[in-house]
């Protein structure tokens, strides 16, 4: 395939950005999405031009750094996938390509496609953990009887790889989904009942502090999720949130 690609280019946080065009010959349909931009890097190394930053790992679906806005959808025109699981077959000979960083405010681009989501780092240090000794006095969580409708909701939850396309894909840029399903993997077991009031208290005032917007109840995180990250979760997480207010 012959495609071309718009792409936003940036040379870092302080300078203006600008979409730049390129042609790229020899695209494969079994190429994923960032192994074309491996071959689009080759060809500008080749040139002795600056290659285009984007962020990955695992390249498999699980770490969720691959984050791209693909012709204006989070890991583009898949479903249930990221963009290092999403296919060239997706596109034809001769498509034109834009890809974005997402947009947030508290995603701040660092480079080219690279933005920086330490801010749902700070959002699960706030809360997103339980506080037990693991120094050998550990008991068989078996021991614990837990209902499997509630085990598999916390397993579900527990999913997401905190990609931020969710965020991406909220016109007012809401971490709602991310933030009530690190709420959710622990709110639903009985070891994260000890911690529940502060752990919601706490993350959902980091959330806000990141600048993140509002809920749109569209429900566009939930369609664009990678992990499929149920909308329940927000309606848990505020059900969480106004009993532990009331407590305080």
């Amino acid at each position: 395939m012959k495609l071309y690609l718009k792409i936003w280019r940036q040379k870092d946080a302080d300078s203006k950005g600008q979409m730049v065009d390129y042609e790229l010959n020899g695209v494969e349909g079994d190429m994923s999405f960032l192994e074309m931009l491996d071959v689009l890097n080759e060809k500008l190394i080749n040139e002795d031009k600056e290659p285009v930053e984007f962020d990955h790992d695992c390249r498999e679906g699980i770490c969720g750094a691959c984050s791209l806005m693909i012709n204006g959808e989070p890991h583009g025109p898949d479903r249930l996938v990221t963009t290092c699981q999403l296919h060239m077959r997706k596109f034809k000979d001769g498509d034109t390509i834009v890809i974005e960083p997402f947009r947030a405010t508290a995603f701040p681009v660092i480079k080219d496609l690279i933005v920086d989501r330490s801010s749902f780092d700070r959002i699960q240090q706030a809360g997103g953990y339980i506080s037990v000794n693991t120094s050998g006095n550990t008991v068989d969580a078996n021991a614990i009887p837990i209902e499997k409708e509630n085990a598999d909701d916390s397993f579900y939850a527990a999913a997401c790889i905190g990609c931020g396309a969710c965020v991406a894909a909220c016109k007012n840029a809401s971490a709602m989904l991310f933030t009530s399903a690190k709420v959710s993997q622990f709110a639903l077991l009985p070891q994260g009942r000890v911690e529940a009031t502060e752990r919601v208290l706490n993350m959902v005032r980091q959330m806000d502090l990141e600048g993140f917007g509002n809920c749109t109840n569209t429900g566009a995180c939930e369609v664009e999720c990678p992990k499929g990250i149920s909308l329940e979760n927000i309606a848990r997480m505020n059900r969480e949130y106004l009993q532990a207010s009331m407590k305080g």
